[in-house]
């Protein structure tokens, strides 16, 4: 069931983000004192929505039309919980979603390539906090013209 993150789910959004980006070996550690907060911080900021079967297994955020984070609990990966979310990034966001991703996280680009992203450019990262090259990507509603 997918539904709008609540405070109460911060814990929850704080572990699966970390565990996804801990396995990321080609980005900085996220330090040990900022790991527990980082759930709320995105529901203070994003428009987060959660994945949940029984507990809570996936999230996204909405930014606009940016789809600004998506992660799958690593051990629930592989078993369409991410396209799950996001059909429901498309269907809350009908026209355009954009997304920046890095160049390294090649299973995330194949998948959002899958799932109609097309590729608008590639950066060296030195706009991003991890100075680490990443790519913009960009999905259109069928037979939009934008």
């Amino acid at each position: 069931m997918i539904r709008r993150a609540t405070p109460a789910d911060t814990a929850a959004v704080s572990r699966i983000f970390v565990r996804a980006r801990d396995e990321m070996n080609y980005l900085p550690r996220i330090a040990d004192e900022h790991r527990p907060f980082l759930g709320g911080w995105f529901i203070d900021l994003y428009e987060i929505w959660v994945e949940e079967q029984g507990e809570v297994v996936g999230f996204f955020g909405l930014n606009g039309d940016e789809l600004s984070h998506i992660y799958v609990d690593p051990e629930q990966q592989g078993r369409g919980i991410g396209t799950t979310l996001l059909d429901h990034a498309k269907a809350l966001r009908p026209d355009r979603l954009e997304l920046w991703v890095f160049q390294k996280n090649e299973g995330a680009r194949r998948f959002y390539e899958r799932h109609g992203f097309r590729l608008l450019r590639r950066t060296d990262g030195a706009g991003n906090i991890e100075k680490e090259p990443d790519a913009r990507y960009q999905w259109l509603r069928a037979g939009s013209g934008d």
